[in-house]
């Protein structure tokens, strides 16, 4: 039995032991008709006056201000691909774990029973006032990028794809800190990146916005370019127009000639030690296909690749999303955020970096681990400023007060969780 078997069997018993992994759990005591009479009828009354005569105290006297709705259809879980809702209800269950744990957030799984577009956005907007943010999470592309962008005009309240900017933040960040390695800037890069998916899209548009401005973007055809049409779609014509300045054709062997950086979003296996001693010196690889990789880190060292992460835990520089959304949902619910906008993403792969010091900077070393404490305050701290500086915020604590805050939470919930 290797490692990944072993793993799988004892969280089939850990989740069929306690019958999953959440549980609702009370703020207050409930150990007399007192308790009753304040914590429910008639008492509960007044709030309610309260609220409808200022929706904005919903803030105040319920817990939408730190309530997150997780929201799936199922489509596009894990490396499972489309599984349904009642199989991903295990995955939305964790992430709220990881949310509570790591950022002091209660979130809530919602898995819909429904693939239609009209009927998830529908869908979201009715349950919406219950919540101080939404996060998607495994729905498919193309779907996912108009399911997000209407929801983010029709909501009040962040709306925020973690599949798609979660991991664009945090690849962000560990290229910062790559380039640092090898000395390379970021304005004069090639960057091929291979997957044309929520994540793919998410980083090209996320590391143009950053000064890259040559980019090259594969999917299972090759290389989309502006001529192309077979297996195209709306966002693969949009950033056909804003990639691939030179052209090309091909596959993803032609694509990675003369590369300085390539970032895998896609399949295992599928590229070679060749291609990657095709790219520039010093080439920098993330390969972050689960559970296997394009290419075994191993294999990417042996080809020449002076800096190397994937997806995987039992590998230096992990790119997992968990450094990314608990801090950002932080940051944005301690400012009532009605986004989480491009000026809020960037400073939160900035921060991410800058935790790095220069002491603790080198190959195997350019993201913090997934469980460093410095993480989500520091985060917090950032998008809460960006949120403020933006026009996002709706309230504007000081940074050192959301880093603070984010501390005091994540406390009481590990030791709520003893």
């Amino acid at each position: 039995m290797d490692n990944n078997d072993s793993i799988y069997e004892e969280s089939l018993k850990v989740h069929e032991l306690h019958r999953g992994v959440l549980e609702v759990a009370s703020k207050v005591s409930l150990d007399d008709v007192h308790d009753l009479s304040v914590d429910y009828t008639p008492g509960v009354a007044e709030p309610c006056r309260v609220i409808r005569a200022n929706p904005d105290e919903v803030y105040k006297y319920t817990s939408k201000g730190n309530f997150v709705a997780i929201v799936t259809d199922g489509s596009a879980v894990l490396g499972l691909g489309d599984i349904g809702p009642a199989a991903a209800l295990p995955v939305m269950e964790g992430k709220a774990i990881l949310f509570k744990q790591l950022g002091g957030v209660d979130a809530f799984p919602i898995c819909l029973d429904t693939k239609d577009t009209e009927e998830i956005i529908k869908s979201i907007t009715h349950i919406a006032p219950t919540f101080g943010g939404i996060n998607l999470e495994d729905i498919s592309a193309p779907r996912c990028f108009e399911i997000e962008d209407r929801l983010r005009r029709k909501l009040d309240i962040p709306v925020f794809h973690d599949d798609q900017h979660g991991t664009a933040v945090v690849v962000y960040a560990g290229l910062i800190n790559a380039l640092k390695i090898v000395n390379k800037d970021i304005n004069s890069i090639r960057v091929v990146i291979s997957g044309a998916g929520a994540a793919g899209i998410a980083i090209a548009l996320t590391l143009i916005r950053a000064g890259v401005r040559d980019i090259i973007i594969c999917d299972s055809r090759g290389i989309i370019h502006q001529s192309r049409r077979e297996g195209m779609n709306s966002m693969k014509f949009l950033l056909a127009g804003l990639t691939n300045s030179r052209s090309l054709m091909g596959k993803l062997d032609i694509a990675m000639q003369g590369a300085d950086v390539f970032i895998g979003v896609s399949a295992a296996g599928i590229v070679s030690k060749d291609m990657v001693r095709s790219m520039a010196p010093d080439p920098i690889v993330f390969a972050m296909a689960n559970p296997e990789p394009e290419i075994m880190p191993d294999d990417a060292v042996e080809a020449g690749a002076r800096v190397v992460a994937t997806g995987r835990s039992d590998y230096p520089n992990q790119v997992n999303n968990v450094l990314g959304f608990p801090g950002i949902f932080r940051g944005a619910l301690d400012t009532r955020a009605t986004d989480i906008n491009i000026e809020m993403k960037m400073a939160a792969a900035r921060a991410l970096a800058g935790i790095i010091t220069d002491s603790e900077l080198d190959e195997d070393h350019i993201l913090p681990g997934p469980l460093d404490k410095r993480v989500v305050p520091v985060v917090a701290a950032a998008v809460a400023e960006a949120s403020v500086l933006s026009g996002a915020a709706r309230v504007s604590p000081r940074p050192d007060e959301v880093a603070r805050h984010a501390k005091e939470l994540i406390l009481h919930s590990k030791t709520h969780h003893k």
